[in-house]
């Protein structure tokens, strides 16, 4: 609902502080993915971390070669080919953020591959739970597909939290897992695109939500106030999603052209369907 009325603003109203957008969803996601980690258990994200490892290693790698031959076949412009195949493959916009210096990409490649996830984020938030449930998929399953197959960390919450509680500490715990990709890609990327004096930024925010899922864990102190820090992690996710929805004005879609959203929807149904029955095979 956060999302829809923050697409409704978007589209007849509009947002008063655009230019600030961005950097408010960044990190009040970051700060609500920490608040969410006081909810967690340390041994059941690391169970859930050893399952996804797989998973998440061959979907990156398929994920980036075959949005090199999507980018190729629907002669898109390199660099927003790449950008869109990294935020497909890792953690959506956080991937596009990070990897879009160190290959020195332009804002109009910029705006166009976050433009594409983001599109394509909030369809999943609606679209996936209702294919979870028609197929009846179980939490663990839901979960570890979410987390694979949805771009932004955002809207993985987003789907999981509504599709069960087990189903948002899986989900969570594999895409933070995943985000940490973003490094290895990013050093990787100096090199194709051959821009090796550019710094690369390390997601720090992940290793504050696992000291926050250690303290839950093993600091009986926290428990007393574990269910607040939780409450407002889940309201900051809200928040974030409404102002990702205000975000998507009809600027946005028109910047993002045909093209690029072809190959961000091939890319995203093809590495959806494949996840989707890995997951129901093996887990």
């Amino acid at each position: 609902m956060a999302l829809l009325l923050g697409l409704v603003i978007a589209q007849f109203i509009g947002h008063p502080y655009l230019h600030l957008n961005h950097k408010a969803t960044h990190l009040m996601l970051q700060i609500s993915v920490v608040g969410l980690g006081f909810g967690m258990h340390a041994g059941n994200a690391i169970q859930a971390g050893k399952s996804g490892l797989l998973f998440t290693v061959i979907s990156i790698v398929g994920t980036m070669i075959t949005g090199y031959f999507l980018g190729k076949c629907f002669r898109i412009d390199k660099k927003t080919s790449y950008l869109i195949s990294t935020g497909t493959a890792i953690c959506g916009g956080s991937a596009i953020a990070a990897v879009s210096p160190v290959i020195a990409a332009e804002e109009k490649q910029i705006s166009v591959a976050l433009g594409t996830v983001f599109i394509l984020n909030a369809a999943a938030l609606f679209i996936f739970p209702l294919i979870g449930h028609a197929l009846q998929l179980s939490q663990i399953q839901f979960g570890m597909w979410s987390a694979i197959a949805i771009h932004d960390t955002s809207s993985v919450v987003g789907a999981a939290g509504k599709y069960g509680a087990q189903a948002l500490e899986v989900a969570t715990t594999v895409k933070l897992a995943r985000a940490l990709w973003i490094i290895p890609v990013a050093f990787l990327s100096t090199y194709i695109f051959r821009n090796r004096n550019v710094k690369v930024k390390i997601p720090y925010f992940i290793g504050l939500f696992v000291l926050a899922m250690l303290a839950n864990t093993y600091v009986p102190f926290i428990h007393q106030y574990s269910t607040y820090l939780t409450g407002l992690g889940k309201a900051g996710l809200t928040l974030t999603l409404f102002l990702i929805g205000c975000g998507l004005n009809r600027k946005v879609w028109a910047e993002v052209g045909l093209t690029p959203i072809l190959q961000g929807i091939l890319l995203w149904v093809l590495i959806s369907a494949a996840a989707l029955r890995a997951v129901m095979s093996l887990a």
